[in-house]
């Protein structure tokens, strides 16, 4: 089946944040890692590499009578089998996140929906070997894609959009202080000064506790002069 057959189903399946299918059906825990595994990895995979990449520490003979398991306990039509190889049949908002952040970080604006979807990761909580690499990446991705948007929305004027992106691209890294002083200028942008030294100072002090050193001298400085940094 092609894309269009995977548009018409109307199941999605999304991995930024918790797991969450639709429509919504039972899934055994099993089940569950296997479409959240093949989300991930967004295109066909062949058995071996599935059963390998979710069982890693298990015998492969085990590995793959436990991938038999897993599709056989998941309701018909989520996964297409081609021979040896799997592929989900449904939309993902992982895709759709990457697609996003590519945007952003080629000097894009970004809505206060899509804000949000960059402001999580993805499976946050599930301790899997196959996914730990993906989810830093990831983080990575989204940060760098809020903190350009946050940029550029405020040389554009969507001062709102600008301080939500540069609040998100903060908590999901509290030490970056690129991010910080994206969001910094964001508030000086809008003439609010008082928020713009109050990032700076929670930014100075997280550095203090967590590095035991002091903000970038030149930002420091540029604060200094405006008479915020202190």
């Amino acid at each position: 089946m092609g894309a269009g057959t995977v548009a018409r189903s109307g199941r999605r399946v999304a991995i930024v944040g918790r797991l969450g299918v639709h429509p919504l059906v039972r899934l055994s825990l099993p089940g569950r890692r296997l479409i959240a595994f093949l989300a991930l990895i967004g295109e066909p995979i062949s058995r071996g590499r599935a059963s390998a990449g979710l069982w890693p520490d298990q015998p492969e003979e085990i590995g793959r009578a436990n991938l038999r398991r897993a599709l056989w306990q998941l309701p018909r039509g989520w996964v297409d089998i081609i021979g040896d190889e799997l592929r989900l049949e449904a939309e993902t908002d992982v895709a759709a996140a990457r697609t996003l952040a590519r945007h952003a970080l080629e000097d894009g604006s970004l809505t206060l929906s899509e804000i949000e979807l960059l402001s999580t990761d993805i499976l946050p909580g599930w301790q899997e070997e196959w996914l730990f690499a993906a989810q830093d990446a990831f983080r990575l991705l989204r940060v760098q894609a809020l903190e350009a948007a946050c940029r550029t929305m405020a040389n554009n004027g969507q001062y709102a959009q600008a301080t939500q992106a540069g609040l998100a691209a903060l908590a999901a890294e509290p030490l970056r202080e690129s991010a910080a002083e994206a969001l910094i200028d964001a508030h000086l942008a809008q003439r609010n000064r008082y928020e713009a030294a109050q990032c700076f100072r929670s930014l100075a002090q997280r550095l203090r506790d967590e590095l035991g050193v002091a903000p970038d001298p030149e930002l420091t400085a540029r604060l200094v002069s405006l008479g915020l940094g202190n």
